[in-house]
């Protein structure tokens, strides 16, 4: 998912202290969906640490399947390139290392350079490599919760009940009445659900699952780093190529490119990864548009009763073009009879807002 407060400098170059040249400068928070993120430098040396908090609003859109990411990035070691290394102080102590440089979220949405593109590749290919048996990090979930390796249309179900029953159905309450009037209707999912049965059966893999521009750090030598990995599971290989388009938002000729690099890659590495992807892509992508629509539109109605963000009406015309431009994609997905109105959509959030302040909760919206 994209981010709420996009930090798209990571940090000085490596080597240099914090601001002002204190090492014992802590900068943060810097503020993502799930949890905030404490930068500060070590005593001896030049290498800067990060560690994360959760954020005490949390609402969770996504499923996570290993118990810590740095323990997963300690995995990792040695077998994924770029990506933050680990220091281990003890048996329950493990800070991980910032990346210094920029995201490519500064730069234009347009095509990865060449260099980049190739390392990209590369990193398909190095987690396709990593089958379920050869990842040891502890994970959240029961074995028995697993879908069977290799199920790709189990995955992409368990994917859909998550989105159904732990982002829509245990929220209606408070936003059920918002996503309908904005056409969203209850089973609106059923028909991504049934596509997902089709799918052609793909050995499962270790998934990123976030690989989006804000989690590519390119540092001074110009390489590309893979930050962020709160998301991965292990899955179907092709969920990554379908959220990496999906959030990318590359035109059709970059998104064509990037799948023929996926195809590549993985292809190169372990050819029965790559299985069916062209027939299969279009309904891994149909879900990340469908779940798009429940993320937005509840993200943009936590965002409009923050207090301390300004007025929610000054504010709304920004939240309610980015939920029109997210149903409109996701319209065949989730059936839509019609897609609303930009209009439409500010008055839906209006009445909502009005229902929130009339039980005593938000503010007015004007």
């Amino acid at each position: 998912m994209t981010v709420d407060t996009p930090v798209d400098v990571r940090g000085v170059p490596a080597g240099r202290q914090g601001p002002g040249g204190d090492a014992t400068v802590i900068e943060g928070p810097f503020r993502g969906h799930y949890r905030e993120t404490y930068v500060f430098a070590l005593p001896d040396g030049p290498l800067r640490c990060k560690v994360h908090e959760p954020r005490s609003e949390l609402f969770r859109f996504d499923r996570r399947c290993f118990l810590s990411e740095d323990r997963l990035l300690l995995d990792l070691r040695g077998r994924v390139s770029r990506i933050p290394g680990i220091l281990v102080l003890d048996e329950h102590v493990l800070l991980q290392w910032f990346i210094e440089g920029r995201t490519l979220g500064r730069g234009t949405a347009g095509a990865l350079s060449a260099r980049h593109a190739a390392q990209l590749g590369r990193l398909f290919g190095e987690l396709v490599a990593l089958d379920p048996a050869s990842i040891g990090a502890p994970r959240l979930c029961a074995p028995a919760d697993h879908p069977g390796d290799g199920d790709s249309a189990a995955f992409l179900e368990s994917l859909i009940d998550f989105t159904e029953h732990e982002v829509h159905g245990r929220h209606a309450g408070r936003f059920g009445s918002l996503l309908r009037e904005l056409g969203v209707r209850d089973g609106a999912l059923d028909g991504v659900r049934s596509r997902a049965r089709g799918l052609t059966d793909r050995p499962f893999t270790l998934v990123h699952g976030d690989l989006h521009r804000l989690n590519f750090v390119v540092d001074d030598a110009g390489d590309l780093w893979t930050i962020d990995w709160e998301l991965s599971m292990v899955g179907d290989p092709l969920y990554d190529l379908a959220t990496h388009l999906h959030l990318m938002r590359y035109s059709a000729r970059e998104t064509e490119r990037t799948a023929l690099l996926w195809a590549a890659a993985v292809g190169g590495v372990r050819p029965e990864c790559a299985k069916g992807w062209r027939e299969d892509l279009d309904v891994l992508l149909a879900y990340k548009r469908a779940q798009s629509v429940y993320t937005d539109v509840i993200r943009g109605a936590i965002a409009l009763e923050q207090p301390g963000a300004g007025p929610a009406w000054s504010r709304l015309p920004v939240t309610a073009h980015r939920v029109r431009e997210v149903l409109e994609r996701a319209r065949e997905p989730l059936g839509l009879d019609a897609v609303p109105s930009l209009r439409e959509v500010m008055a839906a959030y209006t009445r909502w807002l009005r229902g929130r302040e009339a039980a005593g909760i938000t503010a007015a919206v004007t």
